[in-house]
């Protein structure tokens, strides 16, 4: 049996070297399929459905607990994964408790929340994708599955890739924001970062991309509501992000929560049989959202969670997380006829071969090492990164001249700084939502961070309020603080649980009194700077027109303090620039600059046209937009052709400089518009983007290439192809501010 292993190792790791023979592979997975068929033919139906079962571990304040029940129905092989389950002491003993004591010895999986790192935290990922910076978004996947696969994980339920366009939603704070081309893009990084060049390795994760399909379109920004949209809509704007993480090697999906098309996501057998599995190719296992079968009961789907089971399993749902159906009721359906065992086996070799895949046959216990635990949390490369993408997710959103000065960067005049907020010398809302293992202990407050960048002598620190409630007992201190300083600093927003999963909100502006005591601060004459933290966009009309210096600086994790003054002082020069549009008030939503014309587009001389009567119809900080303290010019703008081929490609180039006294990174966006077609098309959609550094004085000419591939879309038929017509292009810092040229598409 070892030397059987040891075959199987050396295969595994072959798979993994660049440049491998089609044959090598096929030879590989032709192993991977002999041991898979001969393990399952072993297996008894109730074993089978074992493996098809995912129950949660927990924690209370004495550490991890596991239910007893959970632990018999892993010793009798009716439970064959978990999740909540962490560090290498707890999750050995659990693994020993499968591979030493029950009949056929197969190893646990062990899943976790781990979306934005494991014990040390990086930005929430709406922040994440505020860097544009693909390498680096990678890199905190990479780091995240690292920490927490040393701590004995080797499943993460993330990367979450739905497309959101209702800040309403709580947990638009977990995606990309509003557009499917920078979605798809960052999918893809992240998936690639957790899973690495090979499951086996045990510093990597297997990804989980949620949530299958289009949740993030929940009507009313409500968790968990109602999704209706057309087929068109699902294809060209929410189903990429999916695929691009697919096509980048997930393992696994996860079902979501919403309907679609009249039909439980859980139980579509369209999303999950036709488009995952048929279109896509995807071959890897398919997990419910958290009890997600059982709700169909609740949808008037299924009429009692037997049926419900029946559904989800015909549609292609592999494992049924926490809900207990499959295996209260699929024993049944096969005595009845329902479903068949061969159904199940499909599903039992999908979970077998990812537990192979990971290694866990050739060494169940090859995540389970102290000192690699030891050595890989809160590590150096660990706490670097966590500073490094925080410093370039922070957007700033304005920095106008109070009395005839910018606030930022900090000057050396300033003697005194009041710094006030309930988010300001706090650890835990520092780490955002689904902060997983994260150690608030660990976190750098903005006033730890502040008193390191410039003299302690100089913060007078005050809380002011809450995040949350009506109390304003502070407010007397936190004036006296403002009147008593040269510059202000305010930390306000949400706390780490006014976004997130179940945390929809219909009215988002500054929770509790925090609005207040922003205006009664601004009241005092003196220069404010607000530090705008929250899970996902505000509505900051008043802010935005009183307030000098905004800088979005989101939840940051467990550098956030350092991240912050160092963007305040000029250590670091602010580069992020907004994945989702800002809202002037609620009763826009939902606004995004890829939105489509009308029959009558907006003329604000002619009340009959598409417009509103109290507010203008663009956002007030759109997608794209993000300030620097230097500043640039773009010029120039050429394309290589007025007119290209289906075959041809299209070079557009436009001469970026930094027109500032400051070295300074910039985001240059690539938008088109294609102006006729026979299905009408947005007026902007974002086709490629570069980052630069340049100093100041500096320009650089940036490059793009289109082709006839980059035009195509969901035709009239619902073909994907593009079509022959008359393009605009659109090149600058936001989707706004841009220069334009056009060129034709011929056949």
């Amino acid at each position: 049996m070892k030397s059987k292993l040891l075959r199987i190792s050396v295969l595994i790791l072959l798979y993994v070297i660049p440049g491998i023979s089609c044959t090598k592979r096929v030879e590989i997975d032709r192993t991977r399929e002999k041991f898979v068929n001969s393990l399952l033919s072993k297996m008894t139906l109730e074993e089978k459905i074992g493996q098809m079962t995912l129950y949660t571990s927990g924690w209370d304040v004495t550490g991890p607990v596991l239910n007893a029940s959970y632990r018999k129905d892993i010793l009798t092989g009716r439970c064959g994964n978990l999740f909540n389950a962490h560090t290498v002491s707890y999750n050995r003993e659990l693994q020993k408790i499968a591979v030493e004591n029950t009949r056929l010895k197969i190893p646990l999986l062990f899943g976790y929340d781990v979306i934005h790192g494991y014990k040390t935290i990086f930005p929430v990922p709406l922040a994440e994708a505020c860097s544009w910076d693909l390498e680096l978004i990678e890199k905190s996947a990479r780091l995240a599955a690292k920490e927490a696969a040393s701590a004995g994980l080797n499943w993460t339920f993330a990367p979450m890739v739905d497309i959101a366009r209702d800040p309403r939603w709580g947990r638009v704070t977990e995606g990309a924001g509003e557009d499917p081309y920078l979605g798809g893009l960052i999918a893809a990084a992240r998936t690639r970062g957790f899973q690495g060049d090979s499951l086996s390795d045990p510093l990597t994760l297997a990804a989980c991309v949620k949530h299958f399909a289009a949740y993030g379109a929940a009507e009313g920004g409500r968790d968990y509501g109602t999704v209706d949209m057309s087929e068109r809509t699902l294809r060209e704007v929410y189903l990429p992000p999916y695929h691009a993480a697919v096509k980048a090697g997930a393992a696994t999906v996860m079902s979501s929560f919403n309907e679609l098309f009249g039909s439980p996501a859980t139980g579509s057998r369209f999303l999950l049989y036709q488009v995952l599995r048929k279109e896509w190719g995807f071959h890897g296992l398919v997990v419910t959202d958290y009890t997600s079968i059982n709700e169909m009961v609740n949808h008037g789907y299924s009429m009692d969670e037997k049926q419900a089971g029946e559904q989800a399993l015909t549609a292609g749902v592999d494992m049924d997380m926490q809900g207990g159906v499959y295996q209260n009721y699929l024993v049944q359906l096969v005595k009845e006829g329902k479903i068949t065992e061969s159904l199940i086996d499909q599903a039992v070799i999908r979970v077998l071969n990812l537990k192979y895949d990971l290694g866990l046959f050739d060494d169940p216990y090859r995540y389970l090492d102290d000192q690699r635990e030891k050595d890989n949390t809160f590590s150096i490369e660990m706490m670097a990164h966590s500073l490094d993408i925080a410093q370039k997710s922070i957007v700033l959103l304005r920095n106008e001249p109070f009395n005839g000065a910018r606030q930022l960067p900090l000057s050396p005049a300033v003697r005194r700084i009041a710094l006030i907020g309930p988010l300001a010398d706090n650890r835990i809302d520092m780490l955002g939502t689904w902060h997983a293992a994260g150690d608030e202990t660990h976190v750098v407050t903005v006033l730890e961070g502040l008193k390191k960048a410039v003299s302690e002598s100089q913060i007078i620190y005050t809380k002011g309020c809450e995040t949350f409630g009506e109390d304003r007992a502070g407010f007397a201190n936190a004036i006296r603080a403002a009147s008593n300083a040269d510059l202000v600093i305010l930390a306000i927003g949400e706390n780490y649980g006014q976004s997130g999963e179940a945390a929809s909100r219909s009215i988002l502006g500054l929770p509790g009194v925090q609005q207040e005591l922003l205006e009664k601060i601004v009241a005092t004459g003196k220069p404010v700077v607000v530090l705008l933290m929250a899970g996902r966009p505000l509505v900051i009309p008043w802010m935005a027109q009183h307030v000098p210096a905004i800088l979005n600086t989101s939840h940051l994790g467990t550098r956030a303090g350092d991240a912050i003054a160092d963007v305040l002082t000029g250590k670091y020069n602010p580069s992020g620039k907004l994945t989702m549009s800002f809202p002037q008030n609620e009763g826009q939503i939902p606004v995004y600059y890829s939105m489509k014309n009308t029959g009558r587009p907006l003329d604000p001389a002619n009340k009959y046209t598409s417009k509103y009567l109290d507010i203008p119809n663009e956002p007030l900080y759109e997608f794209g937009y993000g300030l620097s303290y230097t500043s640039f010019k773009y010029s120039d703008l050429k394309l290589s052709s007025k007119q290209i081929s289906m075959a041809d490609t299209l070079t557009v180039t436009v001469e970026v400089t930094n027109t500032g006294f400051a070295a300074g990174e910039e985001v240059v966006q690539l938008y088109i518009r294609d102006l006729v077609g026979s299905v009408t098309r947005p007026v902007k959609e974002l086709k490629g983007f570069k980052k630069l550094m340049l100093q100041d004085g500096e320009t650089l000419s940036v490059k793009f290439t289109l082709s006839a591939g980059d035009l195509r879309f969901y035709t009239a038929d619902l073909t994907y192809a593009a079509e022959p017509g008359k393009f605009r292009v659109m090149v600058g810092g936001s989707s706004v501010k841009c220069l334009e040229g056009g060129f034709e598409l011929v056949k």
